[in-house]
């Protein structure tokens, strides 16, 4: 599967056609707040246990939420089962982005998907290396206000031998070449279930580039060794489903878990938890919130 771009030659033209106010309903974060984006990361667990049940819940959440993108994992659809992630985004009034190595046509699909309530500017999508694991990549660049932002929805090998570790490595390396080949210098957020800690060697590279944004609202605080494996399905907790970000660009203002109770007795919304972060876009350089002590 080629990556496949879709877009004006230049973002910054597109962009300034694309500020619109937020939708209705979206969430009011203040005057005096610096201008920034939301971002939400999660794994659907595709149709498993009652998802006509699981959906109402996922929905009510994130239409409280009003993210200003949605990272999902796991997305499914198949016979009497529509697209997981076009059934939310028509909902929310979202538009979205899914990719799966199944052709389109096949009576079943599985993949990732990017939502978003924002302009979107451009969009893309990759199969990751090494070819025969079946990962993929979903990018849009989106608008937010006078910004535009690159995100990036990923899920990579669920292995956890040497070899599930050799993979994602090399997935990380194909996802760095993909990001650099269409972030075209606008800030970038990439989300998803990486199945691997956040300081585990697989996700070194990744790291060297990008800051992990619950790490750092959370670190040195209790939240720090979170898990978002839920730990009615899984015995050992571990943090796998991250939102990195651009640090350079882009600051980590505010993280939580999200579906981490029971919307029932003994039932879940998905065996992951999902991420909320807020990020803050960073000051640029000479500026009055740069200079200010």
């Amino acid at each position: 599967m080629q990556a496949l771009r879709i877009g004006c030659a230049g973002w910054l033209c597109a962009l300034l056609l694309a500020v619109v106010p937020a939708p209705a309903g979206a969430a009011d974060t203040g005057g005096a707040e610096a201008p920034g984006m939301s971002m939400v990361t999660f794994n659907l667990h595709h149709d498993r246990e009652d998802w006509p049940a699981r959906r109402r819940v996922i929905l009510r959440e994130l239409q409280a939420l009003q993210p200003d993108a949605i990272a999902l994992q796991e997305v499914i659809q198949k016979p009497r089962v529509r697209n997981q992630a076009a059934w939310l985004a028509r909902r929310l009034g979202y538009d979205y982005q899914f990719v799966s190595t199944d052709p389109p046509g096949s009576a079943k699909r599985y993949g990732n998907a990017l939502l978003t309530r924002r302009p979107v500017l451009a969009r893309n999508e990759h199969l990751l290396a090494p070819l025969g694991d079946y990962r993929t990549v979903a990018h849009l660049r989106i608008a937010i206000d006078a910004h535009a932002v690159n995100v990036y929805a990923t899920h990579l090998n669920e292995r956890s031998d040497a070899d599930g570790s050799r993979i994602r490595a090399e997935q990380v390396a194909d996802l760095l070449r993909f990001i650099a080949a269409t972030a075209d210098g606008a800030p970038v957020v990439i989300a998803g279930d990486f199945n691997a800690l956040v300081d585990a060697g697989d996700l070194s590279e990744l790291r060297n580039h990008y800051g992990d944004s619950f790490g750092s609202v959370h670190v040195n605080t209790a939240q720090a060794p979170v898990s978002t494996l839920n730990r009615h399905y899984f015995d050992a907790p571990r943090r796998i489903d991250h939102v990195f970000f651009q640090q350079d660009q882009l600051l980590a203002r505010e993280a939580k878990l999200l579906f981490d109770q029971p919307y029932a007795e003994g039932r879940w919304a998905s065996d992951h938890y999902g991420v909320w972060t807020r990020l803050q876009f960073a000051p640029s350089p000479g500026s009055p919130a740069a200079t200010t002590p």
